[in-house]
């Protein structure tokens, strides 16, 4: 399963954070801390931040290094430990080592084509804006619901899978049920079930303003549903009509479904030149113009603005009126006022506001706020503001898509620097014992076939005329070249996605790399053809493939790959 960084594709933020199915919670208020929050009491009072990391079994690297039957055979006698996870881990093992044989092969099994954007999540395909599931876990696709066509009111406009806690007693039965919390297009926010799409919960959220997007604050915690930004119409800009409030931010605990608060985004407090808001991690992120991006605790400001405690499905009576929390027509009230701006943990300044966290110690990433500064990347230390020694990585690229950077998924610190033909992958460390700075030096590099001869620039002709080329190649035209990258956590893989020379007849093909060493340990072809002028996305999922792209004029198609063996005839292994 792919564990990718939180990204903000609108604010351009992103926070590291990685969750294992095996795992404990470990650090709760570390950036906080780093950030200066210790001068404000009241954020010490409750951690506004969790981090899950990997408690991996001590045998583990020598698990991989045995064979399948040993496993087997030590696991059925019981010579494993009983500890949390053992038996899956065992299983996982096995799984790599059977994905990453040479006569494993990835054969296409199934194809379906929609005229909506087709969504995939850990094992389910959806089609028709979640109406239609098909589970991916058989040996090929089987249908597991299909819901009635809706009104275009009902429509679901965003979705969060969220799954049930393991080792922990909930209020109800149904809270332990995996469910889809959902957003409609009427402002309905329902809690359904991934198996039979049974309506679980319904929350009516407004009718005043209109919500649009839903994403994680803490994952699998708490949830935000956020409205879409008002804009002043010309009519009403005439008339000397302003709205102060950009947008408003509900947010809600889930397992069992409670709300916490509603707070609007007004520029009389934060500013006019505000451009977008969320709430990540306990921390509210407000992005101005010119790439500037400020920090508030948010912890802190529900203990400091919130007015009134609303409890879902209870009587409550706001601004004159009395209605039930969370049924229409009344909604959810907006019952956190920020009246003054809140302290800055922290501000930057960047390109595009593009700013992420992670590493170990805590380091952030961003790009200089200058357009000629695009492509340029510096890693500097989250405690005192200072650029890490070999701090700026540079990739020197010609190609159609430029390269990017982001924390490792993997929960280990390292920094994912990919551009078309090679894959930096980079760690912090300390520099010197007893002096607080921190470099960054390579772990490891990939690099895409460059077997084929390039063309010169500079050509003569049979009458010894020099010809020069106006314009270069760029590295699609000469090169394989990598368009995706995703990491496989419990298989411990990195997939990278290769695509060949424009020019030539080579299949598209997915290399498997070693997550700790960069070691290609195979290669699976792909029976599509790759164009790279439409969308495409790609999902390694243990022991299934699923590939969707956009094909014109507007049409979504799925195809799913699932692993496979082949053996000769006569009992020896064989390639296909």
């Amino acid at each position: 399963m792919s564990l990718d960084p939180i990204k903000w594709g609108e604010i351009g933020f992103s926070l590291h954070c990685v969750t294992y199915a095996d795992t404990e919670n470990i650090i709760s208020r570390s950036i906080a801390r780093t950030l200066g929050a210790e001068n404000i009491n009241s954020l010490l009072m409750k951690p506004s931040m969790k981090m899950y990391g990997t408690k991996k079994s001590a045998n583990i690297s020598c698990l991989r290094k045995k064979n399948n039957c040993c496993i087997l055979s030590a696991r059925s006698i019981g010579l494993y430990g009983n500890e949390d996870g053992s038996v899956l881990r065992k299983n996982l093992t096995i799984l790599r080592q059977l994905v990453c044989q040479k006569t494993t092969t990835f054969q296409c099994v199934w194809t379906k084509q929609s005229n909506s954007p087709v969504v995939y999540e850990k094992g389910r395909i959806y089609f028709d804006n979640y109406r239609c599931c098909f589970s991916s876990t058989g040996p090929w696709p089987t249908l597991l619901y299909k819901l009635p066509k809706l009104h275009k009111s009902e429509k679901i406009e965003d979705a969060l899978l969220c799954e049930s806690p393991v080792g922990e007693m909930l209020p109800k039965p149904s809270d332990h049920t995996p469910s889809l919390i959902a957003l409609t297009a009427n402002n309905w926010l329902i809690r359904m079930s991934t198996k039979t799409a049974k309506i679980l919960e319904k929350i009516y959220l407004s009718s005043q303003w209109k919500f649009r997007y839903l994403t994680w604050d803490d994952t699998q915690e708490t949830i935000v549903a956020k409205t879409t930004q008002n804009k002043v119409t010309a009519v009403a800009r005439a008339a000397g009509i302003q709205h102060s409030v950009l947008l408003h931010l509900a947010l809600f605990r889930v397992l069992p479904l409670t709300f916490v608060g509603m707070l609007g985004i007004d520029k009389n407090v934060f500013g006019n030149n505000i451009t977008d808001a969320t709430v990540s991690h306990g921390l509210l992120i407000v992005t101005y113009g010119m790439g500037l991006v400020k920090l508030y605790s948010f912890q802190w400001i529900v203990e400091k603005f919130t007015q009134k405690q609303c409890i879902l499905g209870q009587r409550c009576e706001w601004n004159n009126t009395t209605g039930i929390v969370g049924a229409a027509p009344f909604g959810i009230p907006c019952n956190i006022k920020i009246t003054d701006c809140p302290p800055v943990l922290f501000e930057v300044s960047c390109l595009k506001s593009a700013f992420q966290i992670g590493g170990h110690p805590w380091h952030y990433i961003i790009t200089p706020n200058e357009r000629k500064q695009e492509g340029i990347y510096h890693i500097y230390s989250l405690k005192d503001k200072k650029l890490a020694e070999n701090g700026i990585q540079e990739m020197q690229c010609c190609s159609l898509d430029t390269d990017w950077i982001y924390f490792h998924p993997d929960d280990s610190g390292r920094i994912m620097h990919i551009g078309p033909t090679q894959i930096n992958v980079l760690q912090l460390s300390e520099k010197s014992e007893g002096v607080q700075r921190w470099q960054v030096s390579r772990a490891f590099t990939i690099y895409s076939a460059r077997e084929r001869e390039v063309e010169s620039s500079v050509r003569v002709t049979a009458y010894g005329r020099v010809v020069k080329r106006r314009f270069s190649q760029l590295d699609d035209d000469k090169y394989e070249t990598f368009k995706m990258v995703d990491y496989e956590d419990e298989l411990e893989l990195l997939t990278v996605l290769a695509v060949p020379p424009t020019d030539t007849e080579e299949k598209v093909h997915l290399n498997f790399y070693d997550n700790q060493s960069g070691i290609l340990i195979k290669s699976v072809p792909l029976r599509e053809t790759w164009d790279a002028t439409y969308s495409h996305q790609l999902f390694f999922d243990r022991d299934t493939l699923v590939h969707i792209e956009l094909l014109p004029p507007r049409t979504f198609c799925c195809h799913v790959y699932k692993m496979d063996q082949h053996m000769a005839e006569d009992g020896n292994e064989n390639n296909q």
